[in-house]
């Protein structure tokens, strides 16, 4: 019996107002909404669901690196530098909040964008050997 930890399944990120954010992910990502109350909302994205938690104004995922950087928690992946391309082109174009594409010294290139409360969130051009069970 193999009891290895192998895929994410559901991630949480903290937000302030439930239903503008489970909106928002749909309409700007492509988010199905799958449950909401006032607490929380579950959408799935990239193939994981996401809870959507009713936070403190002040809270995100985002943490501080060493050097005192704001980091992302979260890399989704896309197909290629031009399917990167074409998302950071289709975000900026319904006004998320995106950063300019970096080639970071690895293969690929990537672009952070911030959700409606902050949490910052990361693309990256290449898609990562399938896992499997």
């Amino acid at each position: 019996m193999n009891h290895s930890l192998f895929r994410v399944g559901t991630i949480y990120l903290p937000v302030q107002e439930v239903d503008e954010s489970a909106i928002w992910y749909q309409e700007k990502l492509g988010a199905g909404i799958n449950y909401k109350d006032n607490q929380k909302a579950i959408i799935g994205l990239a193939g994981i669901s996401i809870f959507l938690v009713k936070s403190s104004p002040e809270q995100t995922s985002n943490f501080l690196d060493v050097v005192g950087s704001s980091r992302f928690a979260i890399t989704f992946e896309v197909n290629g530098v031009e399917a990167l391309r074409a998302l950071h082109k289709e975000l900026k174009n319904k006004g998320v909040s995106v950063g300019e594409i970096e080639d970071r010294g690895h293969p690929g290139l990537n672009f952070v964008f911030e959700d409606l409360q902050g949490n910052r969130l990361d693309v990256w051009s290449e898609l990562s050997p399938a896992y499997g069970v």
